[in-house]
């Protein structure tokens, strides 16, 4: 065994994902010995069939790497599946391949968790590129949340929904409790994994990681928020090549949580709002298209909202 294993799945952002291993290899010197944060770590990548040669620069750059190559972009939530069979770690953190650890994060993390056992789950302070604060701490969003977020409703909304969602009403330096955390870098227990199991492969591309944590809660874990452990989340490199995708895949997959959290009642009156919603927009912007109102920004727009609409954004389980 191993005090954490790092389990990263990538695709196409070599160059990200070869800073991201350079920045654990600091991270994992930056203890001296005797240090009562010194951690052993393995490093697990799981690619998924990139096409930029990321396997071939691991093979070269980082010997020290468990590779595990895929024949197929098999999706964030299987891939960490398959990271977290191969782990050894008595701490397992799921980590975007375009994060940037800082020197110390991972050791006050695990310091932190073998202090306080009730905490089943760690997030850490992340930052945007440009060293601003990355929201990633929330409570569990609730029906209206659902409808308004990443939605044009957003605008109408009080502010006090925002603010309890993304716990604005806590400070980005202290170590609170929150409800989930974001899954760009998520840190659990073994236990944790042992008692739950891995991630629901239903989800393809978001609400994972609240769906998790969700579940470690109601199995009597604790989630946390770690205000001093900073990373550096570049953002969402992987799903910018996914286009219009990306909004069917967000859209659903609140769905998905909704009706496996709260029922069928909530999941039909959220997915038919959220229908509407596409459906004006789609006439909104054939409307200033047909006006010769910015044509190509608008025929894009009419195109991504008419893919959403075509999905009938309907959730699974």
């Amino acid at each position: 065994m191993v005090d954490l294993s790092v389990i990263i799945v990538s695709w196409n952002v070599r160059d990200l994902l070869d800073k991201c291993l350079l920045s654990l290899r600091r991270a994992r010197r930056s203890t001296q010995p005797g240090d009562h944060r010194e951690f052993s770590m393995e490093i697990i990548v799981v690619d998924s069939a990139s096409g930029d040669a990321s396997a071939e620069m691991i093979r070269a750059k980082h010997r020290d790497v468990l590779l595990l190559p895929q024949s197929e972009n098999i999706g964030f939530t299987r891939g960490n599946n398959i990271g977290l069979k191969q782990a050894r770690g008595d701490y397992l953190l799921l980590l975007n391949p375009d994060t940037e650890v800082s020197c110390g994060a991972l050791g006050l993390m695990i310091d932190y968790m073998k202090r306080h056992p009730q905490v089943g789950i760690l997030g850490p302070h992340t930052l945007n590129s440009d060293g601003s604060h990355q929201s990633t701490r929330r409570r569990f969003p609730t029906l209206l949340t659902g409808l308004v977020e990443s939605t044009w409703l957003a605008t109408l909304a009080p502010q006090f929904v925002e603010r309890k969602y993304r716990m604005l009403d806590t400070l980005d330096a202290d170590i609170s409790e929150a409800d989930w955390v974001q899954g760009s870098a998520l840190m659990l227990r073994r236990a944790v994994y042992a008692g739950i199991g891995g991630l629901d492969e239903g989800y393809i591309m978001y609400s994972e990681e609240l769906d998790y944590c969700r579940r470690a809660k109601t199995a009597g874990w604790r989630v946390y928020y770690h205000g001093g452990a900073i990373i550096t989340h570049h953002g969402g490199k992987s799903s910018e090549q996914v286009g219009a995708s990306k909004q069917i895949h967000f859209q659903t997959s609140k769905l998905r949580y909704f009706r496996k959290h709260h029922g069928v009642a909530p999941y039909l009156l959220l997915r038919a709002t959220l229908l509407l919603q596409f459906s004006w927009q789609l006439c909104l912007e054939s409307l200033k298209g047909a006006l010769g109102h910015k044509r190509d920004l608008r025929t894009q727009r009419v195109r991504a909202y008419w893919q959403v609409l075509r999905t009938g954004l309907k959730a699974q389980l």
